[in-house]
């Protein structure tokens, strides 16, 4: 980047970038990545984009790279499980 008022090049439009973009996604919606202090996680939002990732885990099986499924596979049990954690905060006293 060479002035201050220049954007970074854009990453490749690959298949890890849209999963690492929804996986984000998910997790600022989840209130793992905070960007403002006191926000509450948007746990609708966040189920939406989990949602997202496991129908392209669906259409995609047996097309993709190991690498490629590996990612998707892991992002979606991970954030499955981030998101239980989540709406049991919510509920806790």
């Amino acid at each position: 980047m060479s002035d201050a008022g220049e954007r970074p090049s854009l990453p490749a439009p690959d298949f890890d970038f849209l999963v690492y973009s929804l996986r984000l996604q998910a997790e600022m919606s989840l209130g793992l990545i905070p960007l403002e202090e006191n926000i509450e996680p948007d746990l609708d939002l966040a189920r939406h984009n989990i949602e997202l990732l496991a129908m392209l885990q669906t259409k995609t099986k047996g097309n993709l790279t190991v690498e490629e499924q590996r990612a998707l596979d892991n992002s979606v049990v991970e954030l499955r499980f981030r998101f239980v954690e989540a709406q049991n905060r919510r509920t806790a006293p």
